[in-house]
């Protein structure tokens, strides 16, 4: 007996008591890991939330729900790798300065407080990762969850463009600040808030500029991208469970190089404009999933 299943896209043969699953790799498995590889790579370093929108397309499109957060780690893997890419310059030279660092060899002073902002800042997001872990697999996933978060999170740049306005930015990183901006990025662990732009209106109202907020923001993510994706590919691999590695690499292909022009795109953006036309566009798409999955 040959049945075909679509909701996992495999062929279930039976035979006697022995039964096995073959996957069948079909053009929409490929088109949508495509789709989903760019999404990722976009909304990773926009202010908007890349998890949110990947939750949300699979809401809307009634994508598979199975092994998604393992799918959107392996995605977070490459866009990561996207920031050590376009970032290599600079974590050379954090690289050197750690090794200097711990041979107590002099250092430059700005390089020192800057990486040292970093460590710190990427510990509140670790932290609350770990004992939110299974909620965020479960519970988080609710698009109308998304959609409130979107309008909180749109809060927290209106008031953080309000008083940028007020000062002038001073640029200087240090460790305070980087923990600070930390424990903004640990919002974006509510689906829908967006981890850079809570980092960057963090940043923003610490002192940095928009660029300069936008630019620790995405070296911030580095560490919790780096693991989150780790973990999850590794229980990926030790799960036993059959996997379809060539739509899962051709995601993750597309949303390293989407994931650098959206890097190089955002720090021109953030030089010459404000956050509101991000602003405006959570507000809308928030208000219109609120429409179709709470009210209509």
């Amino acid at each position: 007996m040959v049945k075909n299943e679509p909701s996992n896209r495999a062929i279930l043969v039976g035979k006697g008591c022995f039964n096995a699953v073959y996957p069948v790799i079909t053009p929409m498995t490929l088109l949508e890991s495509v789709f989903l590889g760019i999404l990722q790579g976009i909304t990773e370093f926009l202010p908007i939330s890349s998890t949110g929108h990947l939750i949300l397309l699979r809401s809307f499109l009634d994508m598979e729900t199975a092994g998604t957060l393992a799918f959107d780690a392996i995605l977070h893997l490459a866009t990561a790798t996207a920031v050590l890419w376009y970032f290599r310059k600079d974590f050379w030279v954090l690289s050197h300065t750690a090794l200097r660092a711990m041979g107590r060899l002099p250092v430059n002073q700005k390089d020192a407080r800057f990486l040292s902002a970093l460590l710190v800042g990427t510990v509140p997001a670790i932290l609350l990762g770990v004992a939110l872990e299974e909620m965020m697999d479960t519970l988080f996933r609710n698009p109308v969850l998304v959609a409130a978060v979107l309008i909180a999170g749109s809060v927290l740049f209106i008031y953080a463009e309000w008083m940028y306005q007020k000062s002038v930015p001073q640029n200087e990183i240090d460790t305070s600040k980087g923990l600070k901006i930390g424990l903004f990025q640990a919002l974006a662990l509510f689906p829908g808030m967006s981890r850079s732009g809570a980092a960057i209106a963090g940043g923003m109202l610490m002192g940095l500029s928009r660029k300069e907020a936008a630019r620790f923001s995405f070296m911030l993510a580095v560490p919790l991208l780096l693991g989150a994706g780790v973990k999850k590919f590794i229980e990926l691999i030790q799960g036993g469970e059959t996997v379809l590695w060539t739509p899962l690499l051709l995601g993750a292909v597309f949303a390293f190089v989407t994931g650098l022009a959206a890097i190089h795109f955002m720090l021109k953006f953030v030089q010459r404009y404000t956050l509101w036309p991000f602003i405006w566009y959570r507000i809308i798409l928030a208000l219109f999933v609120l429409y179709v999955f709470a009210i209509a």
